[in-house]
Order: C-alpha cells, then structure tokens, then sequence
C-alpha cells in the first residue's frame, strides 16, 4: 500500500506505479520465457519509458518492440538497439525508418502489402545495407495483417524474401482475439491455435526454400503460454509489467498484479443526484471500458460498493452501487485510488509517472509521447 502521506504530497490525478510488483511481473515474464526456451522481446507501448524498459529487458536495452516512430526514436536515442517497430509501415515515415536503419545495428520495420515492400525498394539504404523486414500475419486476429489462408501471403513473403536491399527477418503475428477470453482454458486455446497456425506458414515458407523467426504476442497469452510456443523464435508482449482490471476478468493475472492507480479527490458532494464530484475525468483515465464493469470505469480502491459511473473532461461522478451515500465518509480532499480497466489507455493520459517502491515515493518516469 502506499502511504497516505507520500499520496498527500502529489497533486491529483497522478498515475502511481509500484515498482516492486512491476519487478516481479516483468521477473515473472522473464522465467516463463527462458523456462519455454524461446526469446523475450518486450513491447513498450503501455509505458514508453526508460526506466521500464531497462526491467523489461534485464537492463541489456536490446531486442525491444515498439508501436510508434516516437518511442523508437526515443529508445534509440538512449542507447537502445535491435528495435523492432511493429506498426506496418505507414508511407509517410518511410525516411525516418531509413534514417533509423542506417544508424542502428538492427532497426526492423513491419508491413503486409506488396506496396509498402515497393516503397522500401525504392528507398535504398546507404553503405550497402539492408531494410531488416518482419511480414504481419493475421492469424484470426482481425486486424492488420496478411491472412494466413490467403495465398498472397506467401507470395508477398516471398517476394520480400527475393527483394535487393531487404531481408525478411520472420513472420509477425498478434493474438489479439486472446483479449476475449475469460480464464486460464479460453486464454491457451486461443494461444495454442495462433501458434499452430503460425508454425503451419512458418512450414510452408521453409518449402519454399525461406527460413526466418516467427513471434506471436499478446500479454493473456504469454501470461499463461502453452508448450508449442517453445517452437517459435520469440514473443512480444507489453502489458504484462503494468497489466490492469481487463487483464485480471480476462485471467491473464489476479487484480494483486496489478501495478498501476491513478490517485483522485472528492471535490464535490451532490446528494440530490446521491454521487461525488472526483477530480479524475477521462482526461486522466480515458473512456477505456465503457460498460465492462459492475464498478463503472474503474475499480475504486477499498470501495467496492462505488461505481466511477460517467466522466467528462476532468469531472468523474462516483455513486453507490446500491443504497445511499455517507458524506461524512467523504469529505471533500478525500484521496482515492482507482485501478484502471486499460493501463495502456491510462498511462498515455499522463506526462509523468510518481514511481513507488514498499510505499515510499522513489522518484518519477517520464515517458516517450507522439507518434
């Protein structure tokens, strides 16, 4: 718990991060892996900071994904390499990619049309090096990428494969679909069938005559991996060092995993609608969640017959689930803390973390923002 005299200090709302369970889930991630045999290379996206980042990796600062140029260029900067920016390739970053490519070791991009292959061919490197390239492959998914039944996967795979001045590094796939489970059987089922349907390409490139890695990801199914993900080469997921209320109803971990709060104040009593004013609106917690949870869009820490039931800008209105409220329970300047539904939406409504360890403020992370 933190203490109430380190949360007095702050000016809400603050995002808190506890550092020692950040440790011990990112520690967790770590052993699962290395017990699989397979790589680890953590995204960034829920956090897009420095400090996180030297957990993820074990402080090597190496082999990191990222969603956006920013948090690459930000990475980069600071000492970081073999990034891989999983985001396929918009055509109006074409030049930063480049730029990127030719100062790292190993800059990767990622894409999934044959007409982003031709702008990277167009786009030559300097000193005679190669676009370091990763095909996405919708496995079910539903979102960006390449379907897996479809024939033009490999043949754009293929033709990546066959391109001068580019290598095809591996074969990319996000098992998003997993973010719709609900326990430890739903969760696996969903991980077993993307890894198998990843292996089954993988197989169909090698008899063409292509080998790279492959690398599936997403927080629930790395949370609780099945054996045939040993048969890959990696896995990328990110929200794991955080995770948040979606993750603990999913069952990816329990709510004590959970190591983000956004810290609020009561500011106003209304009994004649029976709610309290807190000084947390979307704007420090985002709409993420709408109508997932009993207890609105959040959890209140320590009050679980409080519903966070609408938010504007900066206003959030909290009333009983059921029954009517105590205000002497709630004066005004009362803090509370809410755990959030998505720590990724959360945590990118603020420009600074307050970072605490055994309930101690040790000091604040600044994160990468932009795209």
């Amino acid at each position: 718990m933190m203490q109430e005299e380190a949360l007095s200090s702050l000016s809400s709302p603050a995002l808190l991060v506890d550092l020692d369970k950040v440790k011990r889930n990112a520690h967790r991630m770590m052993e699962r892996c290395d017990k699989l045999g397979v790589k680890l290379r953590p995204h960034m996206k829920t956090h897009k900071t420095l400090e996180c980042a030297d957990i993820m990796t074990g402080g090597s600062r190496r082999c990191i994904v990222v969603s956006t140029l920013a948090e690459a260029s930000f990475y980069a900067d600071n000492g970081f390499d073999d990034i891989l920016y999983a985001y396929c390739l918009p055509f109006d970053k074409v030049e930063r990619c480049a730029a990127l490519s030719e100062r790292l070791e190993l800059f990767q991009v990622l894409l999934d049309h044959p007409q982003a292959l031709e702008q990277l061919r167009k786009r030559p490197l300097s000193d005679g090096r190669q676009w370091h390239v990763w095909m996405k492959l919708d496995c079910s998914n539903g979102r960006a990428g390449v379907l897996y039944s479809n024939p033009e996967a490999l043949k754009l795979a293929k033709a990546i494969a066959e391109t001068d001045g580019v290598e095809l590094n591996g074969v990319y796939v996000h098992c998003g679909n997993s973010y719709n489970c609900r326990g430890v059987e739903e969760i696996q089922a969903v991980a077993k069938e993307t890894t198998s349907l990843t292996l089954q390409f993988m197989e169909k490139l090698k008899a063409l005559g292509i080998t790279c890695k492959s690398s599936i990801g997403s927080t629930p199914s790395c949370s609780h991996p099945v054996e045939d993900m040993a048969q890959l080469s990696e896995v990328h997921p990110g929200n794991y060092t955080f995770y948040d209320v979606q993750q603990s109803v999913i069952g990816s971990c329990s709510l004590d995993d959970v190591a983000v709060r956004v810290l609020t104040r009561v500011i106003g009593h209304c009994p004649h609608r029976n709610q309290l004013l807190i000084d947390c609106g979307w704007a420090g917690l985002s709409l993420d969640g709408a109508g997932k949870l009993p207890t609105g869009y959040a959890m209140i820490e320590g009050h679980p017959n409080l519903k966070l039931s609408a938010m504007t800008q900066e206003h959030g209105k909290v009333e009983p689930i059921s029954g009517l409220l105590d205000y002497s329970k709630y004066p005004l300047g009362t803090m509370m803390t809410l755990i959030p539904y998505h720590s990724c939406a959360t945590a990118v409504m603020h420009s600074e973390y307050y970072v605490f360890s055994d309930g101690r403020l040790q000091g604040k992370w600044k994160p990468t923002r932009g795209w």
